[in-house]
């Protein structure tokens, strides 16, 4: 039996780049990020969704969509590295369940990319990533079997290379996207893409 896929929406972040926190920045129809990657991890197949806030949580947590999948997790360490959001998004995880972890910044992120990840999910050993004409990228999925050691290792020190070096060691397999999207962040204002692509 297929085991069962949360959405794991890393959104705690301060977005010094961006100007604002990411989890407030809202698309040019006025549509919050949150509520875009939400949408796009439970379409593509997440049976819920767990939001990580962080950076302007109080205010952030009006932009998540009210939906009885969606619930959030407030990262209090959020400001020490994107691991801490991490760690906190992964423990909050049922024991059997499989994380399906993405970006705030991935407001485009199409449906079709994460339905061909999730159909990767072949057991709590799943380890797994989207690729982007060989650059990784997200969502990632991360089986039952790896998440102590990933919350571990990410707790140990919460800078932002640590997840990715830790997912190469430990045998990552690419999903290949590429034809799907660009798979590109938006972390500056004037990148920022208005409409989810389908």
């Amino acid at each position: 039996m297929r085991l069962p896929v949360t959405g794991v929406l890393l959104a705690a972040g301060a977005g010094r780049r961006m100007g604002m926190p990411k989890a407030l920045v809202r698309a040019a129809d006025d549509t919050p990020w949150v509520e875009l990657g939400t949408r796009a991890l439970l379409d593509g197949g997440c049976s819920e969704v767990v939001v990580v806030l962080g950076a302007a949580a109080g205010t952030a947590r009006d932009s998540v969509p009210d939906h009885v999948g969606v619930r959030t997790v407030v990262a209090p360490d959020w400001a020490t590295g994107p691991g801490a959001s991490l760690a906190a998004g992964l423990r909050a995880l049922d024991g059997e369940t499989v994380a399906c972890v993405s970006l705030v910044d991935l407001p485009t992120l199409p449906v079709a990319v994460v339905r061909r990840v999730l159909a990767r999910v072949d057991g709590p050993d799943v380890l797994c990533r989207a690729v982007f004409g060989g650059r990784p990228g997200h969502p990632v999925l991360v089986g039952p079997a790896h998440r102590a050691a990933l919350v571990e290792a990410v707790t140990s020190d919460p800078t932002d290379r640590v997840a990715g070096a830790w997912l190469r060691r430990d045998g990552v397999v690419g999903v290949d996207c590429a034809d799907l999207w660009d798979g590109v962040d938006r972390d500056r204002p004037d990148r920022s893409d208005p409409s989810p692509v389908e």
